[in-house]
């Protein structure tokens, strides 16, 4: 690869006696190639828009509707989360959990509805002592050993033990009690249940991307015995409507990409629209966030060629020029710089401009914040549309 870059800068017209000075780049090309025209133009069709209404209604009634007791309501919002539709009924949820929270007689829950209520509230921000844990130890301080038969409570006392913060020395003993005990017991496991707590062993709840668990859920919560028909159904239907609009995101970014041609300008740099799109998703998948999705994936896109142009190419000299410059922020600025560094420094302005142009535009439903003096870390940097 290296070879290659030194090969297109060579036959360049930017290239320079300098070039013997300069780090040899050894990346890897991209393995993605053109995705500029990948996405369908066809949209979801009518009906299954309005079968998906439909069911996304029904779903809502049953997050509110009464049931029997805590354990049917929590196992019913957690298979919402984890099938990824949470996202359409935060109020119902929160609603329902505070209810839980506030009215719950925990002592009498067993291991499994205790760690799953904990998990839930937790990651609502709801304020749960890990102290409910301790009724399952024994009078010596350990875990219960009849605990170790229940395998679908050791399981969610497992994906709890991932909610604890520091202090919390029951939930560090949980962890390596809960670990041991699922290893042992994974291989003599029933399919969905021998599932579950495989995928569980190689990467908690806590610790995934929702959309990738989304997807894994999807394929394992269908073989549930007890699952939510309209549920399931409902889940389906709004994952596919969620990729195709993400696919198209993803087309509308790898066009705007292709005509910027860094390929062919800049060889020394990778291509990295599609990671960076991805990293993004894993922040914020939701519908609403869709131009803050696509805004930061430029952003991380043009900081990656910075990156590979302070690692992999430049010179001591120019670089002085190219921080200053950025330091600055001017388009001024752009006549002190080599010729190759002029085309990132201004897609870089561009892409601020853009955004500055879309709070002009519609400043009522758009709030930009940015930090000019942090511009490499494109963390710092939040494109939310408003509710």
């Amino acid at each position: 690869m290296a070879k290659q870059v030194s090969q297109l800068l060579s036959s360049s017209p930017l290239t320079s006696n300098k070039d013997e000075m300069r780090p040899k780049a050894d990346f890897q090309p991209s393995i993605w190639g053109d995705l500029s025209f990948t996405c369908p133009d066809n949209d979801i069709d009518a009906e299954t828009e309005q079968r998906h209404q439909q069911l996304e209604g029904g779903v809502r009634k049953m997050i509110v509707a009464p049931m029997a007791n805590s354990t049917q309501k929590l196992t019913f919002i957690d298979s919402v989360q984890r099938l990824g539709v949470s996202y359409r009924f935060t109020k119902e949820i929160e609603d329902e959990l505070e209810n839980i929270y506030h009215n719950n007689n925990d002592a009498e829950n067993d291991l499994y509805t205790t760690s799953l209520r904990f998990r839930l509230l937790r990651e609502h921000g709801f304020n749960v002592s890990c102290e409910v844990f301790n009724k399952f130890k024994d009078e010596q301080g350990d875990f219960k050993s009849s605990l170790t038969s229940d395998v679908r409570g050791l399981l969610e006392l497992y994906e709890a033990s991932y909610l604890r913060v520091h202090g919390e020395d029951i939930l560090d003993e949980v962890i390596s009690f809960t670990t041991d005990h699922l290893t042992l017991a994974v291989a003599t496991l029933d399919y969905p249940l021998s599932e579950h707590v495989s995928h569980a062993l190689k990467q908690s709840i806590r610790r995934g991307l929702p959309r990738i668990e989304a997807r894994h859920y999807l394929s394992v919560y269908q073989d549930i015995e007890s699952h939510n028909t309209a549920l399931l159904e409902f889940a389906k239907i709004d994952f596919n409507m969620l990729q195709l609009l993400h696919r198209k995101e993803l087309t509308e970014i790898c066009r705007w990409w292709k005509d910027l041609d860094f390929q062919r300008k800049l060889p020394y740099a990778r291509d990295r629209v599609v990671e960076g799109y991805f990293w993004i998703l894993g922040v914020y998948f939701e519908p609403q966030y869709s131009l803050g999705r696509k805004i930061l994936t430029k952003v991380i896109a043009i900081t990656s060629i910075m990156d590979d142009t302070y690692d992999s190419y430049a010179t001591y000299d120019e670089l002085v020029s190219y921080t200053n410059a950025i330091e600055r922020w001017d388009i001024k600025c752009i006549d002190q710089l080599p010729e190759y560094m002029k085309l990132s420094y201004k897609a870089l302005l561009d892409i601020y401009k853009e955004m500055e142009q879309l709070m002009a535009k519609d400043g009522r439903q758009y709030r930009v914040e940015y930090a000019k003096n942090a511009v490499c870390t494109p963390t710092n940097i939040y494109f939310v549309q408003k509710r």
